[in-house]
């Protein structure tokens, strides 16, 4: 596997209020999904990428994230004595995939500021943000696709983007751009949670980047909006009037786990690829439909 040098930071510090109550003493993140938590997709698909060199950005009450990618003992222990060496290889692997650095987020000031947190850590060279709570499930990860483009094209800054209806474009940033080929667009402007009346196109930002280290320059030059955070969209807007900032159409599954039907729907679809659970899980859901 190529192994990249370029730092992945995974912002995780967000509240998780649209899954209350059960991320009252939980992070969002660790929603489970099947049998892995969130993150551990996200981490998982960074590692496949050829990124070795984690940024999580954390926030109070979010400890059972790095106790999660962090070795247990005890229970290694224990699974060595029962013998079950398939979960202890699983549970090892989990702590050795990647070197993990965690920042806390002391302030809720939103995803810009979560991203500025770790400019030092950064440097000056592009780096890579995967969203704590999308997964994109494809054999070619979500996020090596990125890279190709921000290869072929200079080292510019590319975002990932996607199609979605015209009844859900009020969640999402969405893009204005000049088509160049089948799935990359030059972002020419960018409006976030626009009326669907307003939006420039059908095709909205989800949790996949990657930046120039000039995107510091703007979140620091524009600061607090008017919500009291710092906004990303602000941020790539001015990006995108001084430098090159493209949009990959990606190929892929991208599950919301922030949301409540896609969580479902990402335990329901995973699950029924998996050769352990199909044969029950298949007849149950059919039980249900009927």
């Amino acid at each position: 596997m190529f192994i990249s040098t370029m730092k992945v930071v995974i912002p995780a510090a967000g509240l998780g209020t649209r899954f209350l109550p059960a991320t009252k003493a939980q992070p969002k993140e660790m929603l489970p999904v099947v049998d892995k938590p969130t993150i551990q997709y996200v981490v998982e698909e960074a590692v496949e990428s050829g990124m070795t060199d984690i940024i999580i950005i954390t926030g109070r009450g979010k400890r059972a994230i790095e106790d999660h990618f962090d070795r247990s003992y005890e229970l290694e222990h224990r699974l060595m004595k029962s013998g079950n060496t398939e979960a202890l290889n699983e549970i090892k692997n989990i702590a050795s995939m990647a070197d993990i650095f965690y920042i806390r987020q002391k302030e809720q000031l939103g995803l810009g500021h979560a991203i500025l947190c770790a400019k030092k850590h950064v440097g000056h060279e592009p780096f890579a943000v995967m969203l704590g709570d999308d997964i994109v499930v494809n054999d070619k990860p979500c996020m090596s696709q990125l890279m190709k483009v921000h290869e072929q094209k200079d080292h510019a800054s590319v975002v990932g983007v996607e199609t979605v209806p015209e009844a859900l474009i009020s969640r999402y940033g969405v893009i204005k751009g000049v088509k160049e080929t089948d799935d990359v667009y030059q972002i020419q402007d960018l409006v976030e949670k626009p009326s669907a009346e307003n939006a420039p196109s059908d095709l909205a930002i989800i949790g996949r980047y990657i930046f120039e280290p000039k995107i510091f320059d703007h979140l620091e030059k524009t600061g607090l909006g008017a919500n009291g955070e710092y906004q990303l969209t602000d941020a790539m807007r001015a990006l995108c009037k001084d430098r090159r900032l493209y949009g990959l159409k990606f190929t892929g599954r991208r599950f919301d786990i922030g949301s409540k039907v896609d969580w479902i729907r990402a335990t329901v679809e995973l699950g029924m690829e998996r050769a352990d659970l199909a044969p029950e899980l298949r007849p149950a859901l059919e039980k249900i439909l009927r």
